[in-house]
């Protein structure tokens, strides 16, 4: 890989070096050993660890595959393997329909409250284990960490060592992945063309090509996706982008609209950019929403929306999630509200109590992008 320079954007906005350093320093503290209502790292016995959505009160694929990519970014080695000593011990599965698949929640003692994978963790995972192959080097058995990333994306294709090769986790005709294998849509906030990119270079020789082509394929689906206005996308989307609003008995709830999910996707096209910079037209998505929340920004108010910005809920929710994802899109898309989102976000706190998980990930992710710390190993 060619050498690469990242952008540190709080340092372009007149932060001090000395205070970006202390303040990452301050949010991996925070997030990893805050103590209670802070962190959401649990180290098990002497050679695991969990990350747990404190509040479903579980364990899930997307939470620990973003702590072992948060390990390695940080180069915190001892960390990394304790997470994923526990994924591999507690939620992968060896046989059955989804065999070489992990289940997307367990109890934090490790029993598996289901026996289905939630794609994003598959790839968050794989690209995570490439990163620490690269930066550590392999180990032995689980820890030999570049084998690993191969057999689990041999597995999103193929369908694991168990299965039956019948439910990969991508669509092999279009090449966009799957919410799970098991339906046939998707979640915009899954697609990660810059993993794809560096898939297309590290997997099993056979699936390169297929990545690379993934890679294109999911750039131009989120230009479809993205309202033309807005920016924002939907937590679930037909393979055309639209919001998928079939209705299945499990959901419980819509999703079609901006909420949730929804929020990563923005981010996600921020770091594609500032990794590869490859514009399709996709890039117009972080300018968009940047211009369209900026005045519900300025009075911290936010809410539940359609995609094309109506309001879907009147009341107004506490979301910390909203401000750093668009912070985080400011690698994609330069607008007269850039340095206002980065302002914003750098005086941000992170969450506490019940429901910090998800909004801190997020908020982690967006703190390594922004500072330059977010990188190809």
């Amino acid at each position: 890989m060619e050498k690469r320079e990242y952008r540190n954007v709080f340092a372009e906005i007149g932060i001090p070096e000395a205070d970006i350093q202390k303040r990452l320093e301050e949010v991996k503290q925070f997030f990893f050993y805050g103590g209670d209502e802070k962190q959401v790292y649990y180290p098990v016995g002497e050679d695991m660890a969990y990350i747990m959505d404190v509040g479903s009160n579980d364990v899930r694929t997307e939470g620990m595959s973003y702590g072992m990519m948060f390990c390695v970014q940080l180069d915190m080695k001892e960390e990394f393997d304790r997470l994923w000593k526990w994924a591999k011990t507690y939620m992968y599965m060896e046989d059955g329909l989804n065999g070489g698949f992990f289940s997307w929640s367990c109890s934090t003692d490790g029993n598996k409250n289901d026996s289905g994978p939630a794609s994003d963790g598959e790839e968050f995972f794989a690209m995570a284990l490439f990163f620490a192959s690269h930066r550590w080097g392999d180990g032995e058995g689980i820890f030999e960490y570049s084998k690993q990333a191969r057999e689990i994306l041999h597995d999103c294709l193929h369908n694991g060592r168990g299965g039956r090769g019948e439910l990969p986790m991508w669509n092999l005709e279009n090449y966009q992945i799957k919410f799970v294998p098991t339906l046939d849509f998707t979640d915009p906030s899954y697609f990660l063309p810059h993993f794809y990119e560096l898939f297309a270079l590290w997997a099993n020789e056979e699936d390169r090509e297929f990545w690379k082509k993934a890679a294109d394929a999911g750039r131009e689906f989120l230009i479809k996706t993205c309202h033309p206005v807005t920016g924002f996308s939907p937590e679930y989307a037909e393979y055309d982008g639209t919001p998928m609003r079939r209705k299945f008995d499990w959901m419980g709830d819509r999703h079609d609209w901006f909420f949730s999910d929804s929020y990563r996707t923005v981010a996600n096209i921020g770091l594609d950019y500032e990794w590869f910079g490859i514009d399709k037209g996709q890039c117009a998505a972080a300018a968009n929403m940047q211009r369209y929340l900026i005045e519900y920004a300025r009075k911290n108010e936010y809410y539940k929306w359609e995609i094309d910005g109506t309001k879907a809920q009147e009341e107004p929710i506490y979301n910390l999630a909203i401000p750093v994802t668009v912070a985080q899109s400011v690698l994609a898309a330069e607008t007269e509200y850039s340095k206002e989102w980065v302002e914003k976000f750098w005086n941000l706190p992170m969450n506490t109590g019940t429901w910090r998980y998800y909004d801190n990930c997020l908020y982690m992710f967006a703190f390594l992008a922004l500072s330059g710390n977010y990188r190809v190993y």
